[in-house]
């Protein structure tokens, strides 16, 4: 079996540390459900687009986007196809079925044909690579390091996903599980193709499955392509200090400290404030189409004034628009300043 080795660090204390008061207030922040939604999609963009673009896949964050959205794209068909798997499995992993799923041999091989679908010939897909390989640098080309022999794969595949069912929350941290079977992934590469995708996207499901999927507002793939060269010295760095995993999980958890702290602060400008966190019990806030839609005009303009209700709503009657206006003063979720047609509503 598989037994990662590392020693427990300051930077590693003080990344683990962000994360948890992170986690803490992004999981009880009581967020709009527009806003929960477009958290989501915009982790699952990220995390597309950074995941393929770090291996070579030359489509742009927008084109990305258009892939995933079903709208067409002028591009090569192999980059467009790794965006379609690569959302596919990202859906995959944030399914609920998915979070229960026992990872072992059969679920590696299952998310490896999903990820090179229609991109490596039937036969390799969620089959073992037979043949040597060597893993290159995406960026400068260089060999970065040689995975085992081919014959050693299932051995030791074997060996880490035994490893990934010893590993208890209580002797080892859910993030630093995370990064070492991301590491020991890598190093055993055990397909011909798609092994970065693959062991990122089990990373990220390790996380979800204990506990850390953070409402799913993260991406850790636009931190590792960010900086490519680090994340492949990170790497590298495992072999150079025989095996020792301590300073690619110090890389890991800033990557993850780094990504928390971004979505903390974007949660603390849109947050619904403390006093109506306290009247609501942290309860999600149901609101209609239209409402959400009045909450981010004034949270963008700063107010909403009736002269804007035919901009904001053409085919809505100003009564209709006023009624949810009511809803919303009546929940404490705006106010109003001023009596006449020239008020204004802005947020509490």
């Amino acid at each position: 079996m598989y037994i990662p080795k590392y020693k427990i660090t300051n930077k590693i204390l003080k990344y683990i540390g962000i994360i948890e008061a992170c986690r803490e207030v992004i999981d009880h922040a009581p967020l709009l459900p527009y806003y929960e939604k477009e958290f989501r999609k915009d982790a699952m963009v990220r995390s597309v687009h950074h995941g393929t673009h770090i291996e070579g896949n030359e489509l742009n964050l927008n084109q990305a986007e258009k892939v995933i959205e079903g709208q067409p794209v002028v591009a090569r068909e192999r980059d467009i196809q790794e965006v379609i798997n690569y959302r596919r499995v990202m859906e995959a992993i944030e399914d609920s079925k998915t979070q229960n799923a026992v990872l072992d041999e059969a679920f590696i091989k299952s998310l490896h044909k999903m990820t090179v679908e229609k991109i490596l010939p039937f036969e390799k897909c969620g089959v073992y690579r037979s043949t040597q390989v060597v893993v290159r640098n995406s960026i400068t080309g260089e060999v970065t390091f040689t995975p085992p022999v081919a014959i050693a794969v299932p051995f030791q595949i074997q060996g880490l996903v035994e490893c990934i069912k010893g590993m208890k929350a209580d002797e080892i941290h859910p993030v630093l599980k995370s990064g070492a079977v991301h590491y020991e992934f890598v190093r055993v590469h055990p397909f011909v193709d798609g092994n970065g995708r693959v062991a990122r996207a089990l990373s990220t499901l390790i996380l979800f499955q204990e506990g850390y999927d953070i409402r799913k507002f993260f991406s850790l793939e636009e931190y590792f392509d960010h900086e490519a060269q680090r994340y492949y010295e990170a790497l590298q760095s495992v072999e150079k200090h025989m095996g020792d995993l301590t300073e690619w999980l110090e890389y890991f958890t800033e990557g993850l400290a780094i990504e928390l702290t971004k979505i903390k602060e974007k949660i603390e400008k849109i947050s619904v404030d403390g006093k109506l966190k306290e009247r609501l019990g942290g309860a999600p806030i149901l609101l209609s189409d239209r409402q959400l839609k009045i909450i981010e005009y004034i949270q963008k303009a700063g107010y909403l004034q009736n002269s804007a209700f035919k901009q904001l709503f053409p085919m809505v009657s100003e009564d209709t628009v006023l009624n949810e206006l009511k809803y919303l003063l009546k929940h404490g979720l705006i106010r109003k300043q001023g009596s006449t047609k020239g008020a204004k509503y802005v947020m509490p």
